[in-house]
């Protein structure tokens, strides 16, 4: 594996985020809430950052890519305008949460750039798109079992509500197929048209073999 393609210094400094946002988080939500396909996430991309692993950064881009930037445009939606585009930011605005834990909740809008960023300099691999359907099913029936209240990745309804248009095991259902189909698939169709491939230089000639 070629090294040097990622700052050391941004190495050190998520790490060491790393380390203090899992303590806090953990202590305030408990361990449960890194099942949450933007925790579990943040844990992946720091272990990418180390490797420079193309494949842990596509994975990571198809599963929150597009809802971190769903969420990063309601956060400054609500800022401008006092109200939200999308939904799912209403925690940050709420004082119920204490100010650390929601400073803390700002790596969301880092995750985007980064993730852009990564992909662009590394190139996108293709493997992401089964790969990260594979974890989602596998986390998505794990979280079932932490019930409504926790509702993690939204299993039980949008924005930890509970949804009643539906029956749950229909509404999981949709979820298991939804998750694939509209969240990775277009975000898989959009890198794989704007970002190199994975093991290939941005001009496109191939890299030498064991860099990738």
């Amino acid at each position: 594996m070629a090294t040097g393609r990622i700052p050391l210094w941004l190495k050190v400094v998520w790490t060491a985020w790393l380390l203090v946002w899992a303590a806090f988080y953990w202590r305030h939500y408990g361990p449960q809430n890194f099942l949450w396909f933007c925790d579990m996430s943040n844990i992946v991309i720091g272990v990418a950052l180390w490797l420079e692993s193309p494949l842990l950064f596509s994975i990571q881009a198809l599963s929150i890519g597009l809802v971190q930037t769903l969420f990063t445009l309601d956060f400054f939606w609500r800022l401008a305008l006092g109200s939200h585009l999308t939904g799912g930011t209403e925690y940050m605005f709420d004082p119920a949460y204490p100010l650390h834990i929601r400073g803390l909740s700002l790596f969301h809008l880092a995750i985007p750039p980064l993730l852009a960023w990564a992909v662009a300099r590394l190139g996108y691999d293709r493997r992401a798109l089964p790969i990260q359907t594979a974890v989602a099913w596998l986390v998505l029936p794990v979280s079932l079992l932490f019930g409504p209240v926790k509702d993690l990745n939204w299993v039980y309804g949008p924005y930890e509500k509970q949804q009643t248009w539906m029956s749950p095991g229909l509404w999981f259902a949709v979820c298991m197929v939804g998750f694939p189909l509209l969240l990775y698939f277009p975000t898989h169709l959009a890198l794989s048209r704007w970002a190199p491939r994975a093991g290939q230089h941005p001009s496109g000639t191939t890299s030498t073999p064991g860099t990738d």
